[in-house]
């Protein structure tokens, strides 16, 4: 069982013999995510980064990204997490008793 998140070409992200498919855009988003696993990926880099995809930079527009993939990825037993002032941090979800 692979406990490191995995994002394949086609699209899917994979976790823990789990896997859903997500948007390009959400691609692109995450590839930041998983490449810095368990640590803060700054609110200005997916801002950069949704602006090389979609052409919008705005707040509400990455706060509408970043609600539909945490969504997305929950069924995985993955969460992203806000750390106030700096940025988010894709990690497991803590086990529930």
């Amino acid at each position: 069982m692979n406990r490191l998140p995995c994002l394949d070409e086609s699209g899917v992200l994979h976790f823990c013999s789990r896997f859903v498919s997500v948007s390009p855009t959400q691609s692109e988003l995450l590839e930041l995510f998983v490449a810095r696993y368990r640590e803060v990926v700054p609110r200005e880099a997916l801002r950069f980064r949704l602006g090389q995809v979609s052409g919008s930079r705005t707040r509400n527009a990455l706060d509408l990204h970043m609600m539909r993939i945490r969504d997305r990825i929950q069924p995985l037993g993955l969460s992203i997490r806000t750390v106030w002032g700096r940025g988010y941090v894709l990690e497991a979800q803590p086990d529930l008793p």
